[in-house]
């Protein structure tokens, strides 16, 4: 009996190991210690936060709100972002954010906040803000870093944010509020796409004395600056929240005022003031949040001066719309318009259905007079007919049929679509108008590629952009536009299509004003633009200049159609305006920035008057940058650094599978021509790294442990194997008593 006892104590200890043995293996999964950054699960996750797949598991990653004030004063908007940067992490860390802001923003301020410490950046030329930046990052120093990639897409760097800190990174800009015909408009940017960057080009140079080598031509050569990890929303929550509230005094008595893509709430303390705030609180940052507003009486003042005193300078602000004249009473010349559709992977999901709708409306609007063509675009390009052709039933049927089968797919090769509309096989047919209306979301980082083509090659032509989507490159579309002698109207969404491309029509069937000049009675001016642009219909002549006085009175000419057009407007009448020095010294930056593209002036004296004005007039540009640097380290010596580059959402009505699932090469279609060359290799969106995309639950992996959990497996085993043999055992010598 005490034998049999004492192999069943046994049997059931060695039970007791073994299943302990099993036990222990999986011990590190739940309770050992957390290392210095907690590894978790999905569904550990709360409200807003973002997981990063690692081979430990997933980490709770650096978090970023968004805070956006905007107080628009009559003609000018003042606009203050507010990035809050938390680490809940228990790492350092540096973190960096590609935005977005107005093509035509003055960037001036910067200010940090670190606890109850304020510090407010400084204007220094962009290598040495870098340098500033880098060894106060070297230094533990907290540091923050605002620099330009594009004038619409800037990088904000921020060194040393401690485990469990918030800071705070506040810029602001100026720019002006846009008008179109009785209606005002401001627009903030939200969200860079991503862009399609093409290859490097590999060409024979000579580079040797003795023969011909090769060397590379890279149309984006910063396109690691421009591009963020991209969330797929179908397997991530969105990201960076927003909060927006609009400050408006219109400087009139105010009718309708509306927000398009957000939900809103306004209250109306006067019958010229309004302040606009989100119904819900912040949004996802994946779209752009546009606000119109109009005057409570049927038409909009055609005239506004405006004037602004700085330093030993007056600076003027003027914006005047000159009338409208019917097409009755002209004899307007027929068109030869030439459509340009982008079909590129980018324009998937609502992008896609808008362009069709809009160009099918176009189609539909051509006079029996008219002659048209149509070109679509992604890698390839197709062009409907071998020339363009009259303006038909027949033919308009057959481009509506071609462009209803259009479907978004592969990459955005923009260049050669822009060649081949600006290519005028009639250029000595005076009788036709020829007008080419480009339909895209600009999703390029070979900007400057473009801009150079449309220079080279606009001859008689005009250019008229439509930006699609709900994050549409601004840039260049306001860019391209410019350089082609035309306008940019943005369709956001297919309940616009029709009030919009209404508008556009409007332009391409009114004759503009053209030949306009400005005179000055008595004061010397610095004027912007300095060639002034012909302007459409509904469309205001923005002029802004600094003086040496404000005394006179100043003229401003044009024809419109064949009839003259002037209005003489004196000085005096001038209201007073907020941050026109700042806007005027933007305009004369871009003013270098296209005679640079034009060679008007060489690279060199456009860098230089680009570097003079932004120094004087404390801007970020392309050439400088604003720093702030914190004096006290915080960062104790020898804790290291980690990098958190912040991802971005896919903007709203985007396909993430046209963007990233696709293959980077796409087979050749009968009929049509390759527009990268013939060879058919395509990159689509080249991003610094693949886009995160955290595991489907059912498939989520336990984090990898450094133990001998597999020899704690196998000596359970064992041991189980031992005490059953040890039981059954020990019943058999039990059993006959």
């Amino acid at each position: 009996m005490r034998i049999a006892l004492f192999f069943l104590v046994e049997g059931v200890a060695a039970l007791v190991i073994g299943f302990a043995a099993l036990f222990v293996s999986f011990d590190p999964v739940w309770s050992a210690e957390l290392p210095q950054q907690a590894v978790l699960r999905p569904s550990d996750a709360r409200s807003g936060s973002l997981l990063f797949k690692t081979d430990d598991g997933y980490r709770d990653a650096l978090r970023l709100g968004v805070d956006v004030d905007l107080t628009v004063s009559g003609p000018t908007v003042r606009v203050r972002v507010t990035q809050i940067f938390r680490n809940p992490t228990k790492d350092w860390v540096e973190a960096t954010y590609v935005y977005p802001l107005p093509a035509g923003g003055a960037v001036d301020t910067l200010k940090m906040v670190v606890g109850d410490r304020v510090v407010v950046g400084d204007i220094k030329e962009r290598q040495q803000a870098r340098a500033i930046y880098e060894q106060a990052k070297q230094n533990g120093q907290k540091a923050a870093l605002t620099e330009q990639e594009r004038p619409n897409i800037f990088t904000n760097s921020v060194a040393n944010i401690g485990p469990g800190e918030t800071v705070l990174v506040q810029i602001e800009y100026q720019e002006p509020v846009q008008q179109n015909g009785s209606e005002f408009s401001l627009r903030v940017p939200m969200v860079v796409g991503p862009r399609y960057n093409p290859r490097p080009v590999v060409q024979s140079v000579d580079l040797r004395a003795d023969g011909n080598g090769w060397g590379t031509t890279d149309p984006v050569p910063d396109r690691d600056r421009i591009s963020s990890e991209v969330l797929d929303p179908a397997q991530n929550a969105p990201v960076n929240p927003t909060n927006v509230t609009v400050h408006l005094n219109a400087g009139f008595p105010l009718g309708e005022v509306k927000s398009h893509f957000h939900q809103v709430r306004i209250e109306s303390p006067d019958s010229t003031t309004r302040i606009v705030k989100l119904a819900e609180g912040p949004v996802p940052a994946d779209r752009d949040f546009e606000l119109t507003w109009k005057p409570a009486a049927e038409k909009a003042p055609s005239v506004g001066l405006f004037r602004e005193h700085v330093g030993n300078s007056d600076y003027l602000l003027a914006f005047v719309t000159p009338p409208s004249v019917e097409q009755a009473q002209q004899k307007p010349l027929p068109r030869e318009v030439i459509f340009v559709i982008d079909n590129s992977g980018s324009m998937g999901g609502t992008s896609i259905i808008q362009a069709k709708a809009s160009l099918t409306y176009a189609l539909a609007r051509l006079q029996p007079t008219d002659r048209f063509n149509v070109i679509r675009f992604d890698d390839t390009m197709d062009t409907l007919f071998p020339a363009p052709v009259a303006a038909n039933s027949a033919n308009i049927g057959n481009a509506t049929a071609f462009v209803s089968a259009l479907q978004a797919r592969g990459g955005t090769e923009m260049v050669p679509a822009m060649r081949a509309a600006l290519s005028d096989t009639n250029h000595d047919d005076a009788n036709y108008v020829r007008q080419v209306v480009f339909l895209t979301d600009g999703a390029i980082g070979n900007e400057q590629q473009l801009f150079e083509t449309i220079s080279a090659l606009r001859g008689r032509s005009r250019v008229f952009m439509v930006g699609i989507g709900s994050a549409p490159n601004t840039y260049l579309m306001t860019r391209a536009a410019e350089l082609g002698r035309g306008t940019f109207t943005h369709i956001g969404s297919v309940e616009q299509v029709d009030e919009r491309m209404r508008g556009l029509f409007a332009r391409l069937e009114n004759p503009a004003v053209t030949n306009l000049s400005a005179k000055f009675s008595e004061a010397t001016a610095d004027l912007t633009p300095s060639a002034l642009p012909d302007v459409y219909r509904d469309e205001p002549l923005v002029l802004a200049a600094k003086l040496d006085k404000l005394t006179g009175s100043v003229e401003i000419k044009g024809r419109i159609g064949d009839r003259p057009w002037s209005v003489t407007l004196p000085l005096a009448n001038a209201a007073e305006g907020k941050g026109l020095s700042k806007l005027w010294a933007r305009r004369k930056i871009a003013d270098a920035e296209v005679a640079r593209t034009t060679r008007q002036e060489s690279p060199e004296d456009a860098d230089k008057t680009i570097l003079a004005l932004a120094l004087e007039h404390q801007l970020v540009t392309r050439l400088t940058s604003l720093v702030a640097v914190d004096k006290t380290p915080s960062r104790p010596e020898g804790e290291p650094l980690k990098l958190s580059e912040l991802p971005l959402n896919l903007p709203a009505g985007w396909d993430f599978a046209k963007l990233f699932g696709e293959r980077p090469s796409l087979p050749a279609v009968p009929g049509e021509r390759r527009a990268d060359g013939g060879d058919g290799k395509v990159q689509l969106a080249a991003l610094k790294r693949s886009p995160v995309a955290t595991q489907a639950p059912g498939t989520i992996q336990l984090p990898k442990t450094a133990t001998d959990a597999e020899l704690k497996m196998i000596a359970g085993v064992i041991l189980l194997t031992v005490s059953l043999l040890l039981l059954v055992f020990n019943r058999r010598q039990t059993s006959p008593q």
